[in-house]
């Protein structure tokens, strides 16, 4: 084989795969298969769009083989296809958060619309652990597949109802999917507006997973 023959191939099968990310659909679809595997039904719930919109996109990341299917049942569960493909998320992440102002200033504003307190980053957090309740406010489901060992798991849609577990006394850094994700941001503004000292943690589960960090996992019946 030529050389030339070699690199076009080489470029052309790398660059396929990096187009079936470069979509923001398919992009929150690798974010949220990084919690838990998920049917086509819960994908497209959580992202909004039709479960034929959901079906196209998932085929177009198992055809640039970054998500696999496992059969369940009479269900079809997609997952990623390996932690490769949520660091290559993670990067690109930050590579946006770092050069372009857009995504900074989005996320900032966002938050200060919230709360005003600053997030707790995973290497800040790890001196403290044993100072803080950590809050796992993703679904049950994200949490029992996988969360930060001692972190007390109350969706964000529990909360209000479940506030009155919480101590006052205590600090709390909640945390959920990543970045990008509000159910931290809200959980801190519930939190705080009842009186309790709270903050959210910058980063997700997935990250803290990818850090090579201890974690947990429930048992399910």
């Amino acid at each position: 084989m030529e050389k030339r023959i070699f690199k076009d191939k080489a470029y052309s099968f790398l660059a396929k795969m990096i187009k079936a990310m470069a979509n923001p659909r398919r992009l929150e679809i690798i974010d949220l298969l990084a919690q838990a595997e998920r049917s086509v039904d819960e994908i497209a719930r959580e992202t909004g769009m039709s479960i034929a919109n959901a079906s196209q996109h998932l085929q177009v990341l198992k055809q640039s083989n970054l998500v696999e299917i496992k059969r369940n049942g009479n269900f079809i569960l997609y997952r990623l296809a390996n932690d490769s493909v949520y660091k290559s998320w993670k990067d690109l992440r930050a590579i946006g958060m770092q050069s372009l102002a857009e995504v900074e200033k989005t996320v900032k504003d966002f938050r200060s619309n919230i709360h005003s307190f600053q997030p707790v980053t995973i290497e800040e957090l790890l001196p403290n652990l044993s100072n803080v309740i950590l809050l796992d406010v993703r679904p049950e489901k994200e949490y029992n597949a996988g969360h930060i060992p001692n972190a007390l798991n109350i969706p964000i849609d529990q909360l209000p109802k479940r506030i009155k577990e919480l101590k006052k006394s205590k600090q709390y850094i909640a945390y959920c999917r990543g970045p990008f994700c509000v159910y931290a941001d809200e959980a801190v503004a519930m939190l705080v507006k009842k009186g309790f000292k709270a903050k959210r943690l910058n980063e997700g589960f997935p990250d803290w997973n990818l850090e090579g960090l201890p974690v947990a996992y429930s048992n399910i019946a």
